[in-house]
């Protein structure tokens, strides 16, 4: 049997298998494939890591698409807003132009009152100093009216002495007339009741004391008295006016008796006060009604003087 050229023998054929693929390549190919395997691991790590990071930016425009939603209703709400209060604006914008011509009418109207209310200032101002001219001269007259005054007074104080009383105790100081007896009243060392006591069977009161004049004696300035007090009647027959008739009354320092001083001797009435002092001098006991039947008083006490008659 006759072989032909162009087919291998077998043993050629092993020669040949066994000289076939090199192990290198198989090597390659073996890397390749791990390659392959590595890559494709990576490749769906990768996509699963894209898939989850798609997924989480979806979730966060779904957030934002919300909140993209929610400032377009801010917005209408506000653009709404904006309508109406342009709306208003336009109100207030005319009540704000009425306002302002009313201010400036009230500023003018101020203005004018301010003006007018100066010149009336200016005019009280002037009288005022015209008048305080006037009353400083009143008060320069007045001044020198004081002073004369007081240097009357001072004359009538040099007046004003001490006497020695019909009961041997020193008395006060002694008025003489209704002068004298008006500065005792302004030093208010004692309580005086000015009197004028008419020539009567009736005795009349004076303060605290009521008195019965009996006799007067008016070429020697003489007159007698009956005094009642404390249930008591006290004759002081024959004094001379200018003299203190002194008594007592129950309670009353023995240092300060009471006194009658008659600084004017009438026709048939005397005139004078009584000096009472300061303590208890009101309070003395009232005179017995059988003795002095109590009749219209005929004195005033210090605190308001009697009028002259």
């Amino acid at each position: 049997m006759s072989i032909s050229p162009n087919v291998p023998t077998p043993q050629e054929s092993y020669n040949y298998e066994s000289t076939g693929t090199p192990r290198w390549i198989a090597a390659l190919f073996g890397v390749v494939i791990a390659l392959l395997v590595v890559l494709g691991i990576a490749g769906y790590t990768t996509q699963t890591r894209l898939s989850q990071d798609l997924s989480k930016q979806q979730d966060q425009n779904k957030i934002l698409t919300a909140q993209l939603d929610q400032a377009n209703s801010r917005i209408a709400d506000l653009k709404s807003q904006m309508e109406i209060t342009t709306q208003r604006v336009g109100l207030t914008q005319s009540e704000l132009a009425q306002a302002k011509s009313r201010a400036e009418s009230i500023r003018k109207e101020q203005q004018s009152s301010d003006e007018k209310l100066t010149a009336q200032l200016s005019q009280v101002k002037q009288e005022n100093e015209e008048k305080i001219g006037a009353v400083a001269t009143e008060v320069g007259g007045a001044k020198k009216d004081i002073e004369a005054t007081k240097t009357d007074l001072e004359a009538t104080k040099g007046k004003l002495d001490r006497s020695l009383g019909d009961m041997n105790v020193m008395s006060g100081l002694i008025a003489r007339n209704r002068d004298d007896l008006d500065e005792l009243r302004r030093r208010g060392d004692r309580n005086y009741y000015e009197f004028t006591v008419q020539k009567t069977k009736t005795p009349q009161r004076v303060g605290p004391v009521q008195i019965n004049l009996s006799k007067v004696d008016q070429k020697k300035a003489k007159y007698t008295m009956t005094v009642f007090v404390d249930d008591r009647s006290i004759e002081k027959k024959d004094k001379t006016a200018g003299e203190p008739v002194q008594f007592y009354v129950k309670g009353a320092s023995r240092m300060a008796p009471y006194e009658i001083v008659v600084f004017d001797v009438g026709k048939n009435q005397i005139t004078g006060y009584l000096a009472t002092p300061k303590e208890g001098g009101t309070g003395a006991g009232a005179p017995a009604a059988a003795a002095a039947p109590t009749t219209t008083p005929a004195a005033t006490p210090a605190s308001a003087p009697a009028s002259k008659p």
